[in-house]
């Protein structure tokens, strides 16, 4: 450098060193909700595409706003009335309270059954979104249902899986071979979508396998893969055939594509490893593997990250009903939220109506099933340099009870369960040891069953409200009071005297 260019340079750096100095000495002086503590998005999460195109959607029809917000007062301002179903009325509840143990009436006789026999079974799908990611929350959730009326199996699992790393409930492990199709993102997959909202394909390749690997996790009750069967599509692919190795036996088995949704039984025993290579597969939709007992309670995990709910909506009837038909729900819980906070608005009528139609489109696919929304949970954003609860929070929660509401669900409400305003600011900083992440969004393993615990708590209590009612509806059968020989003797005399 020349002694002629050498004093730019010098004053050129100077002014980027006060540039910065500056900038860090007026940071906390900008606007609020600027600086969050923590990056709160993965890389690897992707918004679902219909999520997308709704808020598109939602910023061309703002003008509809004031009429939404005048029939929400209407609905927060009314008591709720319920309509006896199966003998049982709740009584009525107010918005502010509403749990809607009325609408779970079916599950609570099923759960009724199984505690009082001993026979039968109860199966729940849960939906969620990164909040569930890794079978957080639902592996304890399932564990306590488990523990109380029955049930061993980790349930359904999908092919492949974003999360299969951070799973602790099952060890997966898949090959990179897969096309993988899921509905947050591809609106028209070669072949419908499964329960879980995937379908997988094997890739032509004459070289490597296509295979997926599982492990049973030591969580209790999910110690086995019990009765491990594998759920694949059509195809007119006559020559397929899969080789398991389950534990340490070896099975080669053929596949037949021929319904819309087969089923194929590994082995009757409860393995606790299973191999799959797939041979000759190419065009065959693939879903994923059950492992259950057949007995008392099985809960599915189906979290998508990313996920606001509304993919769900993509289902195809007939797919669904056919895994219905195979599986048999009593339970859909839909826990979304996280999301959906902060598109722009706080108000959220638009997610509030395409919930609805999500709702309404489950009890097609699936008929007779009860519906459980779960809030979202509460979220803390930096506001002024610091953390409070996310302004969007309640907004979305009072939505999602609406939509509950109007769609005849149950509803819990997680944001007051945790304790409702500033509760992830303590979740995060005052619990010891801490119970949720510094992105004040996502629970760590012990925050994930402590809701878990929150959310059964609740049912439970719905349950035990069940019964009682049950025991009051019943007919009372008066108890005949036996009559002395001596007695009769006298009522005779007394009536031919008389």
């Amino acid at each position: 450098m020349s002694q002629k260019n050498k004093p730019y340079f010098l004053q050129s750096f100077a002014i980027v060193v006060l540039s910065i100095a500056a900038f860090v000495g007026f940071k906390s002086f900008l606007p609020e909700k600027i600086f969050t503590e923590t990056e709160t998005v993965s890389k690897n999460v992707v918004v679902d595409s219909l999520l997308l195109d709704a808020i598109e959607v939602e910023k061309a029809i703002k003008a509809e706003d004031t009429a939404a917000v005048a029939e929400v007062d209407t609905l927060e301002e009314s008591e709720i009335v319920f309509e006896e179903k199966h003998g049982i009325q709740f009584p009525p509840e107010t918005f502010e309270q509403y749990k809607g143990y009325q609408h779970l009436v079916a599950l609570f006789q099923k759960l009724y059954e199984l505690e009082e026999t001993g026979s039968g079974n109860v199966r729940i799908a849960y939906f969620g979104d990164s909040m569930t990611d890794g079978d957080m929350i639902v592996q304890d959730f399932r564990s306590n249902l488990q523990e109380k009326f029955g049930g061993e199996g980790v349930g359904f699992v999908n092919i492949t899986s974003e999360s299969a790393g951070s799973r602790a409930s099952v060890q997966h492990q898949y090959s990179g071979n897969w096309k993988t199709q899921s509905y947050l993102n591809v609106k028209r997959p070669d072949s419908p979508f499964g329960v879980n909202g995937y379908v997988f394909f094997t890739k032509h390749d004459t070289v490597k396998p296509t295979w997926v690997k599982y492990r049973a996790g030591g969580l209790r009750h999910m110690n086995r893969l019990n009765s491990p069967t594998l759920f694949y599509g059509k195809s007119n692919n006559a020559e397929a055939s899969v080789e398991f190795i389950a534990g340490k036996d070896t099975l080669v088995k053929k596949l037949n594509p021929v319904n819309k949704l087969n089923t194929l039984l590994v082995t009757s025993a409860n393995p606790r490893s299973l191999e799959a290579d797939f041979i000759k597969a190419d065009s065959i939709p693939f879903y994923g593997f059950n492992f259950d007992n057949g007995k008392g309670v099985h809960v599915d995990n189906f979290s998508n990250r990313g996920n606001s709910g509304l993919p769900i909506s993509l289902f195809n009837t007939g797919v669904m009903k056919a895994f219905n038909d195979k599986l048999g729900y009593d339970l859909i819980v839909l826990h979304y939220g996280t999301n959906v906070l902060n598109y722009g608005s706080y108000n959220y009528t638009w997610y509030e109506k395409r919930m609805g139609i999500v709702v309404n489109h489950l009890r097609e696919c699936f008929p007779g099933v009860d519906i459980l929304i779960i809030s979202t949970a509460d979220k803390a954003t930096k506001y002024d340099m610091e953390m409070k609860t996310d302004s969007a929070v309640v907004p979305l929660t009072l939505a999602q009870k609406r939509y509950a509401v109007q769609t005849e669900s149950g509803f819990v409400n997680l944001y007051t369960l945790m304790g409702g305003d500033g509760s992830m600011v303590k979740w995060v900083d005052e619990e010891v040891p801490a119970m949720a992440n510094k992105d004040y969004t996502h629970f760590n393993y012990r925050g994930a069953k402590k809701v878990a615990d929150l959310i059964y708590t609740q049912l439970i209590n719905g349950y035990e409200k069940y019964k009682t009612l049950k025991k009051a509806a019943e007919p009372k059968v008066e108890e005949e009071v036996p009559v002395k020989e001596n007695d009769s003797i006298t009522v005779l005399k007394d009536s031919i005297n008389g």
